[in-house]
């Protein structure tokens, strides 16, 4: 039926581990007659991402839970049902678990100091035990369903992410020249955009790696798995290097006539063709490539010689000029690492159009 449900694509992995962990700690506590409230809510917000996440917080949450449990149970003793009592339990529980850094518990701490208030009955003790007994039902169901049920594969969204970045910084840069040149604005701030975007999701794709590579300490997974695996973090680090160097392209601005026609036209060739080696998956570079190449390291020695001086007779170590020629190579140094790394490789997380 899971598996079904699954297939439908109406609910994902994590919503329908939700719903099964509300499922089965609900009939737990009906079956013994206990309060369902408290134990549901703790199921609902102790879902995690990972079993390892959910194991690591689990140890939290227990003690972080019995703080808020005992911190309601005084202060309720001490004013009854009271706004203040409310106020004061939500607060002292945030702040001690804070103080102990169970922060990870501390929602569902306060959740169970909070919402214990109301039902009190004349024997505190055992009123204290009932609500934190239900608690660690819903973070024990919840713990287990994460660990058991569904175990999250994140590798097809690290792959599909990988092709997808490696596209979005051939847009990026193909549109760098033509933002360089262009001072009124729009075109730069559409490419800064897509700029942000781009580190946006290299951000993300890194925190789902961390999320899988943790989840791999309690499940099984092939040796070609891992491989490709592996492969996409290298991918992932040579990005990381390649974002680095359009990022210095978005802050050069150049004067509409900086270079020469031969100059731009060679420079707008070699954009291009990067462009489509980072597109290809093997990242391939022809003959005629690497003569480009040759001929725009001329161009850089040409450039660093002639220093522009400006009025103040200050000297320029580096005009915009010699940034994006040297940004260029320098990217280019980057495109033939990731190259090598590629040839052999690029089947492994090979996603179809």
């Amino acid at each position: 039926m899971v598996e079904a449900l699954k297939k439908l694509k109406l609910f994902g992995s994590r919503t329908l581990k939700t719903g099964i962990s509300v499922f089965a700690t609900a009939l737990i506590c009906l079956l013994f007659d206990l309060p369902v409230i408290f134990a549901v809510v703790t199921a609902i917000v102790t879902i995690e991402n990972t079993a390892s996440d959910s194991i690591k917080k689990a140890l939290v949450r227990f003690p972080a839970s019995a703080i808020g449990a005992f911190l309601a149970a005084t202060l309720y003793g001490l004013m009854g049902q009271t706004a203040l009592t409310y106020a004061l339990a939500a607060m002292l529980t945030i702040a001690v678990c804070h103080k102990l850094k169970l922060d990870d518990g501390i929602i569902v701490a306060t959740l169970t100091a909070v919402a214990m208030i109301p039902e009190f009955n004349s024997n505190y003790f055992v009123s204290f035990f009932m609500r934190l007994g239900t608690t660690s039902i819903g973070i024990i169901v919840s713990s287990l369903v994460n660990f058991f049920l569904l175990p999250p594969d994140y590798s097809k969204m690290i792959y599909n992410n990988v092709k997808n970045l490696y596209h979005e910084a051939a847009n990026v840069l193909e549109g760098s020249l033509p933002r360089c040149m262009n001072q009124n604005g729009n075109h730069a701030k559409q490419m800064q955009r897509a700029y942000r975007q781009l580190t946006f999701e290299l951000e993300k794709t890194y925190q789902l790696s961390q999320f899988q590579r943790e989840e791999w300490k309690y499940h099984r997974h092939s040796t070609r798995e891992m491989k490709a695996f592996n492969f996409a973090q290298k991918k992932l680090n040579t990005l990381q290097q390649i974002v680095y160097h359009l990022g210095n392209l978005q802050y050069v601005k150049l004067e509409e006539n900086a270079f020469t026609s031969e100059e731009k036209n060679l420079i707008t060739s070699i954009i291009s063709t990067m462009a489509e080696i980072l597109r290809t998956p093997s990242h391939e570079m022809s003959d005629s490539y690497f003569q480009q190449i040759e001929e725009l390291d001329k161009e850089f020695w040409h450039w660093k010689e002639e220093h522009i001086e400006n009025p103040t007779k200050y000297r320029h170590h580096f005009p915009p000029q010699t940034i994006i020629i040297y940004e260029l190579l320098s990217l280019h140094d980057v495109m033939e690492e990731l190259r090598d790394i590629s040839r052999e490789r690029h089947q492994l997380i090979h996603i179809p159009s």
